[in-house]
């Protein structure tokens, strides 16, 4: 903390892009017949797509304390319950988050984007659990057998979060020149965490993260109102619970072993997860005695997984990749795939599909992605984290 930086681009432009795993009580098989119902319901309930705008509307006041407070704002707002944020990094509220720091165009943009999900690789799936590697730890988590239905939400602080990376890169960029600081590359402008420009950034990243808290929390509630409305029983006899709520795209303060030496670091995870170990003080009381959940999701037409963090990533202190990561850029992948090939493939596999256009779905198609089995064996193997089950979709709806 004394002699380290703080980097917009080494955090990313969509703060606090997160995973968030939702287990049920139900069967798949039970889901199946009322599959395209909920999908196409889900569909009209969360804002989803470039430009969406949200069924919530915000004045300034209330966007600056929904930022101050993250999930916790929204489950006092009626979006949930008090224990869903037992099950949130961060308990779903980050500290240090200070609005005032925060530009205008960034409140503008993220006003209206309030609880929706967005667009490019972001989903919301309804996923079946198709393989249990470790039956104890899952368990722990809520998840106890083959052929249950859980829910993932991948989403992110939308143009707010996007906004603050892209004005605080140019501050950066003067602030690099000031403090005499040799970059590799210009996107990875930073400033000393003690400096004022490093502190304003932290309150305005600290907002974004508590944004994305929020945005996943009131998607949550909506996905449950859902559930609700298609098989018409109560949300809670159906044990729609949150597994866990994960960040990518952060830069946390955490202390870690250096050298031999305990030491506070200013911890970057672009496109990263964390993955805490049994006895960190981080980790919810539930998960205290197995470890934190990790979350790496895949694509929309593979699998998803679930893994528990090991102590053996103090190496990495405590951070695994947060997905299976791109072979080829957008413009690559609509070259190489026809959205609507891709749509049909899905459909023909009976999974219910649901997206804005075709194209959407051949940017992310799964052959733009590496094989998220062979991400999560390598990830394993290196003793990072122990994979706990895997989920495939049921039912996809694209941003």
């Amino acid at each position: 903390m004394d002699k380290g930086v703080v980097s917009p681009g080494g955090v990313g432009y969509d703060i606090n892009c997160g995973v968030r795993l939702v287990s049920t009580l139900m069967e798949a098989s039970e889901i199946k017949p009322k599959l395209r119902e909920l999908i196409n319901k889900m569909y009209e309930n969360v804002p989803v797509g470039v430009g969406s705008k949200s069924r919530i509307r915000l004045n300034p006041k209330e966007l600056d304390d929904a930022t101050k407070l993250g999930a916790k704002w929204a489950v006092e707002k009626g979006y949930g319950v008090e224990r869903d944020l037992e099950h949130c990094e961060e308990n779903g509220t980050i500290a240090g988050a200070d609005p005032s720091k925060v530009s205008d165009t960034a409140k503008k943009r993220g006003g209206p984007q309030f609880g929706t999900l967005g667009s490019g690789n972001h989903f919301l799936e309804v996923q079946k659990v198709d393989k249990i590697f470790d039956p104890v730890v899952a368990k722990a988590f809520g998840i106890t057998h083959e052929g249950q239905a859980t829910v993932m939400i991948h989403c992110g602080s939308r143009g707010y979060g996007h906004q603050i990376c892209d004005d605080y890169i140019r501050t950066m960029l003067q602030a690099s020149q000031k403090y005499n600081i040799k970059l590799a590359d210009a996107e990875l402008c930073c400033a000393p965490l003690s400096s004022p420009e490093a502190k304003d950034y932290m309150g305005a990243m600290n907002s974004a993260v508590n944004y994305a808290f929020c945005n996943r929390q009131v998607i949550m509630h909506w996905v449950r109102e859902t559930f609700t409305s298609v098989f018409k029983r109560g949300w809670e006899s159906m044990g729609l619970e949150l597994v866990y709520d994960v960040c990518h795209n952060i830069a946390k303060i955490e202390e870690h072993d250096v050298d031999g030496q305990k030491k506070k670091l200013c911890v970057h995870r672009k496109g990263a997860t964390r993955a805490f170990w049994k006895g960190r003080p981080e980790i919810p009381k539930s998960y205290a005695a197995v470890g934190q959940p990790v979350i790496i999701p895949g694509t929309m037409n593979t699998a998803s997984y679930l893994l528990v963090g090991t102590e053996s990533a103090a190496e990495t202190w405590g951070t695994v990749c947060h997905g299976a990561g791109r072979v080829m850029s957008r413009h690559e992948a609509l070259r190489q795939f026809r959205g609507i090939d891709v749509w049909k493939k899905m459909e023909a596999e009976g999974m219910a599909v649901k997206a804005p256009t075709p194209q959407s779905l051949a940017e992310e198609a799964g052959g733009a992605y590496k094989n998220v089995d062979n991400v999560v064996a390598a990830v394993e193997k290196a003793g990072l984290s122990k994979t706990v089950a895997r989920m495939v979709p049921m039912g996809v709806i694209k941003g």
